[in-house]
């Protein structure tokens, strides 16, 4: 849905997003290449719709010198028909699981199925769905693990001990992919660090302070911890956040707080023609669309949206119409680009 640009806000082309992205990022010491694949990402999830996921992410790593330390060569640890397991050389996590995501989908179209882990990136990735999107238009099934480092208190504690570990599915179908990309957190920390520069209060229930508190102050929850998801049954959140840490550890993640390594990631892709002819399959994805879209509303009730379904809306529209962005983090972005810090 289109809204009103505020006065606080910058209007910028999808090509000028582009533009303004790729210089900041080569600006703060990033090459070419990897400029050019973190700002699509960027560029991509504010075109969705995702205002703290896009050009503000920028201004975070800019902060962060984690993100440009002493980097090695993507490799190959370990390789079978169906799997791989990559070392990421310290790279940031938009390239190297941008890398994972296209090994994956080689390994898949050549085997039917691959297994895919990812270690030793550099903190921030993004969004899951942009990984697995490709994965899906190729006509095939992909899910994603991402372990992380500790932001988020199990059910019950007062410190961080895991990651907003999201997950992420995706399938094919005659249409759009259908793609569910959550976090295992009550609320983004990419949301949480926008929301702490801009002065914004929390929603209730998301986060705690350094004393286990409950808070809406973004600034206390940064020094504290999220929560996990689930509202009234957090142990829901934290079972699978829980998991997703463990499954990240065979993926190459260190159980030492504080380690790059502590970032994981874990592609499960496979051909769904392994268990039935592919026309079929989305034949009858597509059917099973059709008939959720169609249930009766509750009164009141609004449009039912299959996941996935409102970031493409808003990508469309996006492209045509340009994105907004918040005038501190432009005008933020140009002082780095003009080399005034």
């Amino acid at each position: 849905m289109n809204r009103r640009q505020s006065s606080d806000e910058v209007r910028l082309s999808v090509a000028e997003a582009t533009k303004l992205g790729e210089h900041t990022l080569q600006c703060i010491g990033f090459p070419r290449e990897e400029a050019r694949v973190i700002c699509a990402h960027l560029v991509d999830a504010a075109c969705c719709g995702y205002s703290f996921a896009g050009l503000p992410r920028i201004l975070v790593i800019a902060k962060d010198p984690s993100t440009r330390g002493p980097c090695q060569p993507i490799r190959v640890v370990r390789e079978t028909p169906v799997s791989v397991l990559v070392d990421g050389g310290n790279h940031i996590g938009y390239y190297t699981v941008y890398q994972a995501a296209l090994m994956a989908i080689k390994k898949a179209k050549q085997s039917g199925i691959a297994l895919v882990g990812l270690y030793n990136s550099a903190p921030y990735s993004g969004r899951n769905a942009y990984y697995l999107e490709p994965v899906a238009r190729e006509n095939l099934v992909g899910m994603l693990f991402s372990s992380a480092l500790p932001t988020v208190a199990p059910e019950g504690g007062a410190r961080p001990m895991l990651g907003t570990n999201p997950l992420a599915v995706a399938l094919p179908t005659g249409n759009e992919p259908m793609i569910l990309d959550m976090s295992t957190a009550a609320i983004n920390r990419g949301d949480l660090v926008l929301r702490s520069r801009l002065n914004e209060q929390l929603p209730e229930g998301v986060a705690i302070d350094e004393n286990g508190l409950p808070t809406r102050d973004p600034h206390m929850a940064v020094k504290g911890s999220i929560l996990p998801f689930g509202g009234p049954h957090k142990h829901k959140g934290f079972g699978l956040s829980l998991t997703i840490q463990a499954l990240g550890l065979m993926a190459g993640a260190s159980l030492s707080r504080g380690l790059v390594q502590d970032w994981a990631q874990l592609f499960v892709v496979f051909d769904p023609g392994l268990l039935v002819p592919e026309a079929q399959f989305k034949r009858d994805i597509d059917e099973l669309i059709a008939l959720i879209k169609a249930t009766p509303r509750r009164p009141g009730g609004d449009e039912i949206r299959i996941p996935s379904e409102r970031a493409f809306r808003e990508r469309e529209r996006a492209r045509k119409e340009g994105i907004l962005v918040d005038r501190k983090v432009f005008d933020a972005l140009n002082t780095i680009g003009a080399g005034r810090v």
